[in-house]
């Protein structure tokens, strides 16, 4: 039996096997302020990761953002979450993750999925930021500047 995850908007949502949760904006934006809370207290690194993907033609047109979600979620741990936002990117919560991480992360992700461009910004509780709303602005923050260099590219907050 799976377990499922509470969502205002959606429900209950069971959690992918063998991969991370996929979850709305609400709940993100509270899984990402809990997993603050706890690193806080039980010192470990949380990351997030705003990850701007095209995808490549597949058949009868484009994937839609939600799909390449569920894509995405396939490979990630099951404590990781993501999310697609209503803004046409995703966001990536890694649990127990340095910014360090990153590039080899975003580097298994877009080899797997495929994709045309990509742009990603990433953050890090405690090396870039204390707070999950800073890092989430800070990493949105990067994956702008990654887009207007050209994408392709991943900048992480310092």
């Amino acid at each position: 039996m799976q377990n499922p995850i509470m969502s205002e908007s959606r429900g209950f949502e069971p959690l992918h096997a063998g991969g991370g949760g996929l979850v709305d904006e609400s709940l993100f934006r509270f899984l990402m302020d809990f997993e603050v809370q706890k690193a806080q207290r039980l010192r470990y690194s949380v990351s997030v990761v705003c990850f701007a993907v095209e995808p490549a033609a597949a058949g009868n047109g484009e994937a839609s953002p939600s799909t390449v979600a569920e894509g995405i979620a396939r490979y990630l741990r099951g404590t990781d979450a993501v999310a697609s936002w209503t803004r046409g990117w995703l966001a990536i919560l890694l649990i127990d993750a340095e910014t360090t991480h990153l590039p080899s992360i975003l580097d298994r992700l877009t080899t797997r999925l495929e994709t045309v461009a990509w742009s990603a910004g990433g953050s890090c509780y405690p090396r870039t930021a204390t707070r999950a709303e800073d890092m989430l602005r800070q990493a949105m923050d990067s994956m702008g500047r990654a887009k207007e260099d050209g994408g392709n590219r991943l900048y992480v907050a310092s």
